[in-house]
């Protein structure tokens, strides 16, 4: 089984649905099978330029914009590179594989992830690893990592998972959270943790914390070598240096059951 590459032949004039493209089943084919395949009012061939390569079971989209969506929606296996930006929804639901952007990504990265690993060399929108209006969780697994900075409400009801991101978030990161991880870098933005009942935020600094979250002081928290070493063996030379095991600790929010936790590295 060999892998291929799609690259396509010109910008789309309106928003463009690329969830169908998965590695499985697609790489299972010949490039002038997929070539053949049914797609809107033509066929895939109509809309990309269409090669196989040797790396197997890879799926490579190159030249995709910020009006393509849901690229990786329900990815289980395999790796799809993406050379560009992506729109909303990429990655969403994702259940195993490997998503590897190149560019940014919009709105809902990520979003009710169960497993898998999630990479953006940019910059991300909003709700990265959250819901979508009428779901019930957000993200419940697997790893994310962004390059650049990250929209608002960052982690909404999250369950289990780790968000990494290298800049900072915006505001309300955590925001009725359950469970998981977000480590951000560069620290977050106004108001994080907005009614969170479980789970870490970690970062050197936290704009205009919430009255709700009560200060615990500085702890030695050796949890974070583990963190730090779990990280490390997911992203490889994409992680960051391991956090320090002194922390000052906030919990909340302490407007709900406030078993979450706040803590601030710098």
């Amino acid at each position: 089984m060999s892998g291929l590459r799609l690259r396509l032949k010109s910008a789309p004039a309106g928003r463009l649905d690329l969830s169908c493209l998965q590695p499985d089943p697609l790489t299972a084919r010949t490039a002038d099978e997929v070539a053949r395949l049914p797609f809107e009012d033509g066929t895939l061939g109509d809309l990309f330029e269409i090669t196989a390569i040797a790396d197997a079971n890879t799926l490579i989209l190159a030249g995709p914009t910020s009006a393509c969506d849901g690229i990786g929606d329900g990815l289980a296996s395999g790796t799809l590179v993406v050379e560009g930006d992506v729109g909303q929804y990429a990655g969403r639901f994702m259940k195993g594989g490997r998503l590897d952007i190149r560019g940014s990504a919009g709105d809902y990265l990520g979003a009710g992830m169960k497993r898998g690993l999630l990479t953006v060399a940019g910059s991300a929108g909003n709700f990265v690893g959250g819901l979508l209006p009428g779901e019930k969780f957000g993200m419940a697994g697997g790893v994310i990592r962004v390059g650049g900075d990250i929209g608002d409400r960052a982690g909404d009801r999250m369950r289990r998972g780790t968000i990494v991101v290298k800049g900072k978030t915006g505001a309300a990161a955590g925001s009725r959270m359950a469970g998981g991880t977000i480590w951000a870098e560069g620290g977050f933005g106004p108001g994080a943790g907005p009614l969170m009942r479980r789970g870490t935020l970690i970062g050197p600094k936290a704009e205009q914390m919430l009255a709700t979250f009560s200060d615990c002081g500085e702890h030695d928290m050796v949890f974070l070598r583990l963190i730090s070493r779990f990280v490390a063996a997911e992203l490889g030379s994409l992680a960051p240096p391991p956090l320090p095991v002194k922390v000052r600790r906030y919990a909340g929010d302490m407007a709900t059951i406030g078993k979450g936790e706040l803590l601030l590295t710098g």
